[in-house]
C-alpha cells in the first residue's frame, strides 16, 4: 500500500495526507464532544437564557423547556423570538414558554428587563448569559460602551447583578456564563482600556475586543463565585467550543465563504454546543461548584492571567463603573 501511494504523483499524495489528516481531525472532535447524559427534571423552575431565539441558546432553551422548566426568551428581535418559542414548544411539549425584550447593547434596555422580571417573576433559578456577537468595526453603544464589550460582558454583567437578590431568594440557584476558549489569545490585559475604545486604529478592523470581553467574563465568574457561595447561588462560566451558528453573520464575506464550507463538517451543530451549558445548569454533581470553566462537560484549566484573583476584582470594579452599578443594586 506505501508503495502504491509513494508511486503517486506529488499532488495527489498531498491531497491524500490532507485528508487523512481531516479524517483524523473529526474523530478526535467527535470523540471529545460532551454530552449532557443528566436527566434531572425542571418542574416549577424559572430560566432566562439571553439570545435564545437561535443557535446555542435555542437548542439549550428546547432542552431545558422538556425538563418542564418556565422558559424566559431574553431577545433583542422579539419577532424571531416568537418564531423560536413556537419551536420550542413544539419540540418540547411544553408551552411555558415567555419571550422578553432585551438588548444588552442597552444599559437603559437591561434595566428595564430587570425591573419587569423582578415584578412578574416570583422565582428565577437558572441565568444562562448565552447571547453574544463578534463585531470587525469600531462601534460605540448609546451608552459610550464598545458594542462587543457591551453586548457580550457589560451588558451581561449588569443583568446578572440586577438578576441576583431574586436568585438568591430562589437559591439553590446557578448563573452560567457562555465564555469561549478563545480568551486564551489574550496574553495581557490593559485596565486603562477595559472599554477597548483604544484598541482600534482609524476603524480598521480589530478581532481582539471579542478576547477580550471573554476573558472579562470569566474574571467575573471567577471574582462572583465566593462572593455569593454562602446564598446557595453558584457562577461557573463555560466554553461551547467552535459551533456553527449565527454569531459569524457579522464577519466578512470570505470568512463566511471559508465558514460555510469548514464549519459544518469540523465544528459542532448548535446542539452539540448547546451540551455544556445545560450541563452545568441541570447536573446534580455540579449543583455544589463554583467559579469554574467547563468545556465539553468537563473542568478545565485556565490560563494564569484568567485565574489572576486581584485582576478580576479590578475588572469587577471597572465593570459596576462602566455600567453605572447602584450601591442598592449590589446583592453579595
Amino acid at each position: 500500500m506505501l508503495t502504491f501511494v509513494l508511486s503517486l504523483p506529488v499532488a495527489v499524495q498531498i491531497g491524500l495526507l490532507i485528508l487523512s489528516l481531516a479524517g483524523a481531525l473529526k474523530i478526535y472532535l467527535e470523540l471529545t464532544k460532551g454530552v449532557c447524559k443528566s436527566n434531572v427534571q425542571l418542574t416549577g423552575k424559572t430560566v432566562i437564557i439571553t439570545g435564545a431565539n437561535t443557535g446555542i441558546g435555542k437548542e439549550t432553551a428546547i432542552d431545558l423547556a422538556k425538563r418542564g422548566a418556565r422558559i424566559i426568551l431574553a431577545c433583542r428581535d422579539t419577532k424571531k423570538g416568537a418564531a423560536a418559542k413556537d419551536d420550542i414548544v413544539r419540540h418540547s411539549g411544553n408551552d411555558n414558554v415567555i419571550v422578553r425584550y432585551l438588548d444588552l447593547a442597552s444599559l437603559p434596555s437591561v434595566r428595564n428587563f430587570a425591573t419587569l422580571i423582578l415584578k412578574s417573576e416570583e422565582r428565577l433559578d437558572i441565568l444562562i448569559n448565552n447571547a453574544g456577537c463578534i463585531i470587525l468595526e469600531k462601534r460605540l453603544t448609546a451608552d459610550g460602551l464598545e458594542s462587543q464589550m457591551q453586548a457580550n460582558h457589560f451588558g451581561h454583567f449588569l443583568l446578572t447583578n440586577l438578576l441576583l437578590e431574586l436568585m438568591i431568594k430562589s437559591a439553590p440557584s446557578r448563573i452560567i456564563n457562555v465564555s469561549s476558549n478563545i480568551y486564551r489569545w489574550v496574553k495581557t490585559l490593559d485596565l486603562k482600556n477595559l472599554n477597548s475604545e483604544l484598541s482600534y486604529n482609524n476603524n480598521s478592523l480589530y478581532h481582539g475586543v471579542y478576547y477580550t470581553s471573554k476573558l472579562c467574563q470569566i474574571l467575573c465568574t471567577r471574582h462572583l463565585a465566593p462572593l455569593v457561595y454562602s446564598t446557595g447561588v453558584t457562577v461557573n462560566s463555560v466554553c461551547p467550543g467552535v459551533v456553527h451558528t449565527e454569531i459569524y453573520r457579522t464577519t466578512s464575506s470570505w470568512f463566511q465563504m471559508l465558514t460555510s464550507f469548514l464549519l459544518p463538517i469540523f465544528v459542532k451543530t448548535p446542539k452539540e454546543g448547546a451540551q455544556t451549558s445545560i450541563y452545568v445548569a441541570v447536573a446534580d454533581e455540579v449543583s455544589d461548584v463554583t467559579g469554574e470553566f467547563y468545556r465539553d462537560c468537563k473542568i478545565a484549566k485556565l490560563t494564569r492571567l484568567a485565574s489572576d484573583v486581584g485582576l478580576a476584582k479590578k475588572v469587577w470594579e471597572l465593570s459596576e463603573t462602566f455600567v453605572s452599578l447602584k450601591p442598592e443594586e449590589r446583592h453579595y
